[in-house]
């Protein structure tokens, strides 16, 4: 679940196979001006064509912006939290270093895209729960076949715990069933697994969403401290100011965190977050207590106008 950006958190593109130009999406001597809506198990599913880049498109869920993908371009991000995330992914080890990644949550691939062309060789696992989402994704925006990717349709947590111990080095949660994640995978039962699955130094970075009173956050930021000793918070001001419902990216690892870069970047993107660490993030958490599977709830459904 997203509010869009707008820019390319990279630079060049990789050639994908091109589909015929019979009004499909995908790559092809034409494109599709049209959206595409088909029912998914989670709702009514739509790629919307993206009027500026011919080969582009917006993955919506009854509505609710899930991804952004470029087929001819993976390394742009338009929405302001994967490009945050995308930061992330590209400080967490030295440029061009393969990583074993796991996703939670599959959305259009996007992130996994990005991994893919940034850092060939690369090994990744999506979970996704929505079996005939995949399926839509696979056939209408196919995946690069050079790409080490594979795809579960299994629920997130169920889906985690069939990882080995310490096989990944980057753990992404990008999970909403519409525009709410699950209450199951905001615990700290949650987290133990999502550590238990992480190498040492391994890094855990979440897509959350929230609105003014900031509980769920505020308690997602406690709950990820009872389990991480570093973490990390990206949000737009508004965000931060408890102004506007949207995205914040969590980052949390058992080593010190680049936290001065990822500043530097998430500050000068084009819609600038600020990221806060340390004392600030404590402080800013306000003695909210950790969430356990006992009182889970999903996070707060967003108001009508988040989409607006």
């Amino acid at each position: 679940m997203a509010r869009r950006g707008a820019s390319s958190a990279g630079a060049g593109a990789r050639k994908r196979s091109d589909r015929k130009a019979d009004g499909r999406t995908g790559r092809g001597t034409g494109r599709r001006t049209e959206p595409l809506a088909e029912p998914v198990d989670g709702g009514l599913a739509e790629l919307v064509p993206d009027r500026e880049r011919p080969h582009a498109w917006t993955l919506t869920l009854d509505g609710a912006p899930q991804s952004h993908v470029d087929l001819d371009d993976p390394t742009y991000l338009s929405f302001e939290y994967q490009r945050r995330i995308g930061h992330i992914a590209d400080l967490v080890a030295p440029p061009g270093q393969p990583l074993h990644v796991v996703h939670l949550g599959g959305g259009a691939f996007t992130l996994a895209r990005y991994i893919a062309a940034t850092r060939p060789r690369s090994t990744q696992q999506i979970v996704e729960v929505d079996a005939a989402l995949v399926q839509l994704v696979r056939r209408e925006l196919p995946l690069d076949p050079q790409a080490r990717i594979r795809v579960r349709a299994i629920d997130a947590r169920a889906g985690l715990g069939k990882i080995q111990d310490g096989w990944a080095d980057l753990v992404i949660a990008d999970v909403f069933s519409g525009a709410r994640t699950p209450a199951h995978l905001t615990s700290t039962e949650f987290l133990a697994e999502v550590r238990r699955v992480l190498k040492p130094g391994g890094s855990y970075v979440a897509n959350l969403a929230d609105g003014p009173p900031l509980t769920h956050l505020r308690g997602q930021i406690a709950t990820a401290a009872t389990v991480f000793p570093e973490l990390a918070l990206a949000a737009d001001p508004t965000v931060w100011r408890g102004r506007r419902f949207g995205n914040a990216v969590l980052l949390a690892s058992d080593l010190p965190l680049k936290v001065a870069e990822l500043s530097r970047r998430v500050a000068t993107d084009p819609h600038p977050g600020r990221v806060e660490h340390g004392r600030a993030l404590a402080d800013f958490t306000g003695g909210a207590a950790a969430v356990s599977d006992a009182d889970a709830r999903p996070s707060p459904a967003p108001p009508p106008s988040a989409f607006g």
